[in-house]
């Protein structure tokens, strides 16, 4: 049958169309077809490491077991009165406790990389190599805050080692391969995939970790894992586990930020840091819609070291830090790794925001040479009792506050150059208490102007809540500066 060449036409169009809209299924590209060749080319570049150190302890007598009783059991006393009686006295002993993990050969001269958590306090170090060969290790040079540490080994003969790799341009996805020493079981080959980038575990000040699903267990600490050129692109360091065990949940440090502590505790056994000389806090939503920043982004300074770094080169607190040496801040986790990575007297260009501008500072980057302290739990103090002289009340915050006096002073522990009014007590159903305030803190600040009267936070806080906008509160807690934002849709009917 002859088909009119106008009916051909139209039919082969609506092919074409029927055709180009059906959808075309994705194709999932197969995994490796086998991870033998590579390694049996890693293993030997990957070490098992056994550690010892000398444990004290006392209640205990030799030649009789430890007992281990409850604390608090009725039968403790009369043990350890027991065991008293047998010898005259306490007598402490001492027993060796051993520890494993894993490592990697950096240098065929003999430099291992691996956790500062498995080497910690250990008296002596035992490297064991593929072949069974035990060495003797000395710690050139350890770093706690990143979990890292360095060792040497003097062998007989050059080691086979392997290199970094460059961990920024591993994706999500990406398979990789993880080698260690689980339960001391030896050299171990997994391998999984990278399950999310610059995870953040609260396990120190620079964690931006990689994530995988590769099986990783106690002893895979300090192991290296590969990417598929055979390049270390991180270091397996950490498991989240209710049983010990694996589920799935392992975090390595990055090889961006391993490689450069890896060299300098080779050079120079210690890190140095680059310091800006600020405390920071997150940009939360709230504290964002006050300071009219747009999305949260950045880390907002709370307060400014004197004579610092970012206080000779005009930071103030308040300011959001946006950019640093021409790298943007996405959030305050972010700042300290930079700023730790930057070389010391380096000039850096910092963007920040302020009062609505953005504005581009010069610093000169200062080294950190003190210990970061470790943060301490403060007891929350009870609501003072209402009628402390002075006091008015801030309806729109369901607070009392009070112009500060040395009477003031000495009753919250005040110091003289603290300025601002003190807050003597928070309605258990204001919006205050909501979002944190505590009686005591010091208000220095509301929408970013200077407080001096209860008057002033009183003006601040009906304008604030007039205009729907978060009131941004800077406060001083016991020389702690940090800012807190009142959103008054949160206040309790």
């Amino acid at each position: 049958m002859k088909i009119p060449a106008r009916f051909l036409g139209k039919f082969l169009a609506g092919f074409f169309v029927l055709t180009l809209a059906i959808p075309v299924p994705a194709v999932a590209r197969s995994g490796p077809p086998g991870f033998a060749d590579m390694a049996e080319k890693l293993l030997p570049a990957v070490v098992n490491i056994s550690t010892s150190q000398t444990i004290t302890q006392k209640d205990g007598i030799e030649g009789l077991p430890d007992f281990q009783l409850p604390p608090g059991s009725p039968f403790e006393d009369f043990f350890k009165q027991f065991l008293q009686n047998q010898q005259g006295h306490e007598t402490p002993h001492k027993h060796k406790a051993t520890a494993l993990g894993s490592g990697f050969i950096v240098d065929p001269s003999g430099y291992i990389v691996t956790n500062y958590h498995v080497i910690e306090g250990a008296d002596e170090i035992n490297v064991i190599l593929q072949d069974d060969t035990n060495l003797s290790a000395t710690v050139v040079g350890s770093d706690k805050k990143t979990d890292l540490a360095v060792l040497k080994v003097t062998p007989k003969t050059p080691l086979t080692a392997v290199s970094f790799g460059d961990s920024d341009k591993v994706r999500v996805g990406d398979w990789i391969l993880a080698i260690g020493n689980p339960y001391g079981f030896g050299g171990t080959v997994t391998a999984g995939i990278i399950s999310a980038r610059a995870r953040n575990i609260n396990s120190g000040p620079y964690d931006e970790y990689l994530q995988t699903d590769a099986p990783i267990n106690r002893g895979n600490s300090g192991g290296p894992m590969f990417d598929m050129d055979g390049n270390v692109v991180g270091v397996n360091t950490a498991i989240i586990s209710p049983s010990g065990g694996s589920i799935g949940l392992a975090f390595a440090i990055p090889s961006s930020l391993a490689k450069n502590i890896v060299e300098q505790l080779k050079s120079k056994g210690h890190i140095q840091r680059g310091w800006l000389g600020v405390r920071i806090q997150t940009v939360t939503q709230d504290i964002a819609d006050g300071l009219n920043l747009g999305p949260p982004r950045g880390a907002l300074v709370s307060s400014v070291s004197p004579d610092g770094p970012a206080a000779k080169a005009g930071i103030e607190a308040g300011d959001v830090i946006v950019n640093f040496d021409g790298k943007d801040i996405p959030d305050m986790h972010r700042l300290p790794l930079i700023v730790a990575e930057t070389d010391v007297d380096k000039t850096v260009d910092v963007g920040v925001f302020r009062k609505g501008k953005n504005l581009t500072l010069k610093v000169k980057v200062g080294e950190l040479t003190t210990k970061e302290s470790a943060d301490e739990e403060e007891d929350q103090k009870e609501n003072a009792p209402a009628g402390i002289a002075g006091a008015e009340k801030v309806d729109d915050l369901g607070i009392s506050a009070a112009s500060l006096t040395d009477a003031l002073r000495t009753r919250f522990d005040i110091k003289k150059g603290v300025t601002g009014v003190v807050v003597t007590s928070i309605a258990t159903d204001g919006v205050a208490a909501d979002q944190g305030l505590q009686v005591g803190d010091v208000i220095s600040e509301a929408a970013q102007q200077e407080v001096k009267s209860p008057k002033d936070l009183t003006d601040r806080a009906k304008q604030a809540e007039k205009d729907g906008k978060p009131l941004l509160l800077l406060i001083n807690r016991k020389d702690d500066l940090q800012f807190i934002a009142i959103t008054f849709e949160k206040k309790k009917k």
